[in-house]
Order: structure tokens, then sequence, then C-alpha cells
């Protein structure tokens, strides 16, 4: 992308943030403490004539984000650096702009982009962990590893995931592309499933997951994915994993849209 001069540019922050005292990105309409709002106060401070900030991808409330990127047309002339120094001087301790980039004025990412990886973290054990009480999800044993990792993969490719969302979501389409639905054991009693795909609709991976542990122990049968892909019915697939174990980890923008003008 060609550089624009700094009166004409509009600025992409990656966000980091943990979600646990946030009703998700979205700014609610009861008032309640949201990362979108949180970040809208934190600019007006800094440009009260900037526009609204533009998200790539609404998460929902305890859910956690390492790279959510966001973009806004600023008025005032700031440098890169100035925008994530001075954004964090405003925020609170658990959000942080992580870098900044020059784009084009009135750049959405929200369109975008070209998909998102999901990271969602189970603890596999018998007794919780303060350490990870807002982190992962805690499992009970038996959990079958190779069962649900086999499972997991009948959900790549592209399908019709209807079964996959919420009640909330009425949108029409519901065929969306998955590329990878993995299994990593990271730690003696940790696993991490990876979802990464072009587009997804609202819980569905909440659900996605909810179904490979469903199946990983022995609480639905194996094929459990299939079924619920082939009848479109909610009630075949399992139950919705809890908020506090998703990371939106990654946003895939076209490698283009991200200028050599960045901080850091």
């Amino acid at each position: 992308m060609a550089s624009v001069s700094p009166i004409r540019r509009g600025i992409l922050l990656r966000v980091a943030y943990d979600g646990t005292q946030f009703h998700g990105w979205a700014v609610q309409k009861q008032g309640e403490r949201t990362v979108a709002e949180d970040l809208s106060n934190a600019l007006v401070e800094l440009d009260p004539n900037a526009s609204s900030v533009r998200g790539a991808s609404r998460t929902d409330a305890g859910v956690h984000a390492r790279s959510q990127m966001v973009a806004f047309d600023p008025l005032r002339e700031i440098n890169l650096r100035g925008w994530v120094l001075g954004l964090n001087q405003k925020l609170a301790s658990d959000v942080a702009v992580q870098q900044a980039f020059s784009v084009e004025r009135g750049y959405d990412p929200r369109f975008r982009c070209m998909g998102k990886t999901y990271l969602y973290h189970l603890t596999i054990d018998f007794v919780r962990s303060p350490l990870e009480r807002e982190r992962a999800w805690l499992v009970t044993p038996p959990f079958d590893f190779e069962l649900a990792s086999t499972e997991a993969r009948r959900a790549v490719g592209t399908h019709d995931f209807a079964a996959f969302r919420s009640a909330s979501d009425e949108r029409k389409n519901s065929v969306r592309t998955l590329t990878e639905v993995s299994l990593v054991r990271t730690g003696a009693h940790s696993v991490t499933i990876a979802v990464r795909g072009t587009a997804f609709m609202h819980n569905m991976v909440r659900i996605l997951v909810g179904t490979i542990v469903d199946v990983g122990r022995a609480r639905n049968k194996p094929g459990a994915i299939d079924r619920a892909l082939t009848s479109l019915d909610r009630r075949d697939a399992g139950i919705t994993a809890p908020a506090h174990g998703l990371v939106l980890d990654e946003i895939y923008l076209p490698p283009e849209d991200l200028s050599d003008e960045r901080w850091p």
C-alpha cells in the first residue's frame, strides 16, 4: 500500500485484551463496559474529533484477544509511536495497544478480513488451577485426546454450520470454511484447540469446541460433528464451551493493506 501523508491517513491498531471484565467488544446499550467503549474513551482524550473505532471482530463477554484489529480516522497529527504510547496511558491494565499502522482513511478491517484463528484452552485435571481460572476450561478426566482430535478434523472444510451457532444468529447464509481444527498438548494437563477459518458465526467456535470435548469425555458419540452438519440441528451438536477459555489469536488482513509505516 502506498504511504499517505499524516494529515490524510487513517490508523490501524493491533489491540490485546483480557476479556474477563468486559461485556464483549461492541458498545452496549445498557452502558456496560466494553472494549470498544474503553478504546473510544481513550481516543477522545487524545483526539476529540477522531472517528469512531472500527473493529474486525465482535468478541463476546469474557472472551480474550491477543490480536484484535481496530481502525479509526484521526484529525490530530500524532505519529504512530504517539498513538500507541498515548492510548496505553489512558487505558486500563486489561487492554493495551500493541502496534499501530498507517492505512487509508475509512479503512475497515472487518471488511478486509481474510480469516481468523481462535485458540481455546483446556485444563484436563481433577482440580482447578487458580492461575487459569479465567484462561482455561477445566475438564475432568477421563478425556480421550486421540478421539477428540479425530472428531475435530471432521469440521475441516466448507460446510453448512447452522447447527453450530447461537439462536440469536439469524444470518441466512450459514456456510463457512474452516482450514484447521486441531488439538495440541501444551502441558501435562493442558490442551489447546486451534480453529482457523475465513469467517465465523455467533458462538460457532465455542459450540464446536463443546462438541469436540463432549466426544473426548464420552458424553457424545464419535461422529457428532458429522451428524450435526448433516441434520443442521443444534441439538445434535455439543454444549457451548465457556467464554473464558477462548482467545482471538490472529486476524489475517491482505499484506498490501499493512504498510511499512508502523510502530513498533
